[in-house]
């Protein structure tokens, strides 16, 4: 089984939640039929990608009504702010009409001043008669002048009343534009939403259907990959049974010991050990480490030994295995499946390190990969146990 370099990466969203899911499903099912495989991973895919579909529908509705309260807010807003622009606008006009009256009158006044009523007045009390009538003639002059200032007091009175009207008006004006565009965002953020929403709701229709469609195929594929497991427990109970036999025959002494050394230059894909297939409910031994390669990537002897198989087996496509002599009173046999291309022969004695095969994907393969096993007496183990802990 292969695995895409940098999925890891992707560890903490769906993204790479759904493309575990898949290399799970690749290994379970790597000897069921391809249709069947296929099935399964669009399922699982569906089935891993499916909550965070969900969540993103939940998370959509609830932006869709989040967004729907705020664009009518903002719309509120807006209005209120055109009204306060409309009003303070209309007391502006006022005060500007009255800006505009004080300054005819003072205009007035200024005119008259220059046609000469400064003089008028002062002939005015020229021509008093008696004391008692310059009286009265100064008092009309001095309600006269106290007119004048009231009039420019007025004019200046307006004219500060007017310039706060225009600026609380200005104000206003910018208060009410923004409003009014902040309500235009608002409205075209509840449109997004909307669209989000129905684009969330698109993707789940869409998983949940491809899900029902891969459970169909896989259901029709159940007593064709049943059957196929079937012929792989018994093709590894062969294998055992014969890898203990040749192993006898061969005659070779004792295992020389030590680590083995590593038998491909690739990344670790797949563990050794019992999986669980959930869309069949078997149990299948998977009884060997997979390291995925290149195609071609030269595959080697994980130490001195004599090849005492090397052909095709079923699932395993072109397999080959070499027994290295007897470690703790058992035969120890290490063997190589999926190859491309097998270099060695039974009966040839290989040195540690030597290329023996390349790596392929024959038999029940999803992609390039070697699958390597360490046996005893036929017997599969877990090859960990014996290779370099940094598998280099």
């Amino acid at each position: 089984m292969t695995v895409v370099p940098g999925r890891a990466a992707a560890e903490n969203d769906s993204a790479g939640r759904a493309a575990r899911a898949v290399d799970r499903v690749e290994a379970v099912l790597e000897g069921a039929t391809a249709r069947a495989r296929a099935a399964a991973i669009r399922l699982e895919a569906a089935t891993a990608a499916m909550p965070a579909a969900q969540q993103r529908l939940a998370t959509s509705r609830g932006a869709v009504a989040a967004a729907i309260v705020a664009a009518n807010t903002a719309g509120r807003q807006a209005n209120a702010a055109r009204a306060e622009y409309d009003q303070i606008a209309g007391e502006y006009d006022q005060a500007q009409h009255y800006f505009s009256a004080a300054r005819d009158r003072v205009d007035q006044i200024a005119q008259a001043s220059y046609k000469g009523s400064n003089f008028s007045r002062i002939n005015v009390l020229v021509e008093a008669t008696g004391p008692g009538d310059i009286m009265d003639r100064l008092s009309i002059v001095d309600q006269l002048m106290r007119s004048q200032h009231q009039d420019v007091m007025r004019l200046l009175d307006a004219r500060r009343v007017a310039r706060t009207a225009q600026d609380r008006a200005g104000f206003a004006k910018r208060q009410a534009e923004e409003a009014e565009a902040a309500a235009e965002a608002k409205l075209k953020a509840a449109k997004d939403a909307q669209q989000a929403a129905v684009r969330a709701r698109q993707e789940l229709v869409k998983l949940t259907t491809m899900r029902q469609a891969a459970l169909r195929i896989a259901n029709a594929q159940r007593a064709t990959v049943l059957a196929q497991y079937r012929a792989a427990v018994a093709q590894e109970r062969r294998i055992r049974a014969a890898l203990h036999g040749w192993s006898i025959k061969s005659g070779d002494g004792r295992y020389a010991g030590g680590k083995l050394f590593m038998p491909v230059n690739g990344w670790k894909s797949s563990d050794y050990g019992q999986r669980y297939d959930p869309y069949y409910r078997v149990w299948q031994l998977h009884a060997g480490t997979d390291f995925a390669a290149g195609g071609g990537t030269p595959i080697h002897a994980a130490a001195d030994g004599r090849v005492i198989r090397a052909g095709w087996a079923g699932g395993y496509g072109k397999y080959t295995c070499i027994n290295h002599g007897r470690l703790s009173g058992y035969w120890f046999q290490t063997c190589y499946g999926h190859q491309s291309t097998m270099l060695a022969r039974v009966g040839d004695r290989v040195r540690r390190g030597e290329v023996i095969g390349r790596v392929g994907t024959t038999g029940a393969s999803t992609g390039n990969h070697l699958h390597f096993e360490t046996r005893f007496n036929g017997v599969p183990r877990n090859p960990l146990h014996y290779l370099p802990g940094c598998l280099c």
